[in-house]
């Protein structure tokens, strides 16, 4: 059987826990808008982009002017590819492209 002190132990250990959680899941999202920020800025400006799609990892982009992209810049942030295609680029992230989605919709 569990004493007293034992079990005030274990309450405040799992509350050391859940604030240490908490913490690291604020910070990843203020990562997350901090990265996608830079990704819009790499794309030329939130009035360069014209539509967005997603599609399970790849995140498609249409945009008025591609040559003004910073293909170097994007990779460097974790695309693990680019395709370019006329005025679209297909870009290829782990599992963030529908966050990545909804925050440019929010923006644009």
């Amino acid at each position: 059987m569990i004493n007293l002190n034992t079990a005030l132990q274990y309450i405040i250990i799992a509350i050391v826990i859940l604030i240490i959680l908490a913490v690291a899941i604020k910070l990843t999202r203020k990562d997350f808008a901090i990265k996608e920020n830079k990704l819009i800025n790499y794309l030329g400006g939130k009035d360069n982009i014209v539509n967005a799609e997603c599609n399970m990892s790849r995140f498609k982009v249409i945009l008025h002017d591609v040559k003004i992209v910073d293909k170097d810049a994007i990779q460097k942030l974790g695309a693990k590819g680019i395709v370019e295609i006329d005025n679209q680029l297909k870009i290829i992230f782990d599992s963030n492209a529908k966050q990545l989605k909804k925050y440019i919709d929010e923006i644009v």
